[in-house]
Order: structure tokens, then C-alpha cells, then sequence
């Protein structure tokens, strides 16, 4: 751009020395953040992250009333009601496979709740059609939940990981789903 345009541009109170200020405020904070880079191994849920070929994101989280007909349907196959001082998390996700190859889905065992006081809960088997097919293969660029499924047209859109917790446990937030998976551990902070 020739300098003489610039400068017009930068005259103060001119919508270009804004739209110029506007530009360079994102690119340091592109750079600051790492905006434009890979998928870190952390996130708040809502926030993806990239584990091998997968990227991961968690919908939604929330604990399972199987006094509801709706949450009944989550809940197929479990005991119910839950044992003593017990209850269901459900947590709603999304997985999509970024390479061409076929890659697995994290299986049951690699997957578990943490509390600040490092108990950790494993996931339990679920039969349910709205849950994550744990261990299965997922091809290349395809997602899970698969379109025009129970899971992707239910209210989250997402596939159902189920776990069996403390009644408690919320008393030791944040909650943690940690994701061991292709040599890597990921770890998206529960937002309940």
C-alpha cells in the first residue's frame, strides 16, 4: 500500500485508522493466544481439543434424573435407581475424526471423571442409541455422533458418555473428563 494512503488511513477519527487499529489488535492477540494454531490438550467445555486424529469437544454435562422421561432414555440398561449415595453424569460429546485414515475411539477405560480431591470415576458401559460407540473405529472425516442419528438429533447433539459418581461430588469442582488416547492425556474442565 502506498505510504500516502496509509497515512489518510491513519488520520485520527478516519474509519480506516480504526479499521487498522482493529487489525493489529487481532494479530497481537492472534499471537498472544496461539490463534491459528493446533488444538491444545486443554479446554473449558465448548472448546475442542485435538487428541491424535481426533478433535474432542464436550456439549454439555449434567447429572441424569431417571425420574424424567427424557433422561430414562439416556439411561437404559442401568441399574435404576442408582445404588445409594450414587448418581448418573451424562456427558455430551462430539468427536471428529481430521484425517483421511480410520482411526478408534477412545474406549471405555480410556476415560474418566477427576475431582479437585483426585478421585477419579471411570466411565460406564452405556447400550443406549444415544451413546458414544467407545472403542469402535470411526472412518476418516467422519463424526460421532453420526448424522441423522438418536444422538445427533437429540436435544445436545451430542453422544452420551455415562458416568456413575458420588451424589457429592460436586462439592469438589471443577470436575475434569481426562482422555487418555494415542500416547496423549487431554483434559476438558466440566461446566457443572
Amino acid at each position: 500500500m502506498p505510504a500516502d494512503r496509509l497515512r489518510a488511513l491513519m488520520r485520527p477519527g478516519s474509519k480506516g485508522a480504526l479499521a487498522v487499529a482493529v487489525v493489529l489488535a487481532c494479530a497481537l492477540v492472534g499471537v498472544a493466544t496461539g490463534c491459528g494454531n493446533k488444538l491444545g490438550h486443554e479446554a473449558e467445555e465448548g472448546v475442542p481439543i485435538q487428541l491424535g486424529d481426533l478433535k474432542i469437544n464436550v456439549q454439555e454435562t449434567r447429572f441424569l434424573n431417571p425420574q424424567q422421561p427424557d433422561d430414562r432414555d439416556y439411561l437404559q440398561g442401568q441399574p435404576l435407581p442408582p445404588p445409594a449415595n450414587k448418581a448418573y453424569l451424562g456427558v455430551f460429546l462430539t468427536i471428529h475424526n481430521t484425517s483421511g485414515n480410520a482411526a478408534r475411539v477412545p474406549s471405555i477405560g480410556q476415560l474418566s471423571v477427576t475431582d479437585t480431591t483426585g478421585a477419579a470415576y471411570s466411565a460406564v458401559t452405556s447400550s443406549t442409541p444415544f451413546a458414544a460407540p467407545l472403542g469402535a473405529p470411526l472412518a476418516g472425516h467422519s463424526d460421532i455422533p453420526a448424522p441423522d442419528t438418536a444422538a445427533a438429533n437429540g436435544p445436545t447433539q451430542g453422544a452420551l458418555v455415562l458416568f456413575l459418581m458420588d451424589q457429592g461430588v460436586t462439592e469438589n469442582r471443577p470436575l475434569k473428563l481426562e482422555i487418555d488416547y494415542a500416547g496423549e492425556t487431554g483434559e476438558i474442565t466440566l461446566d457443572i
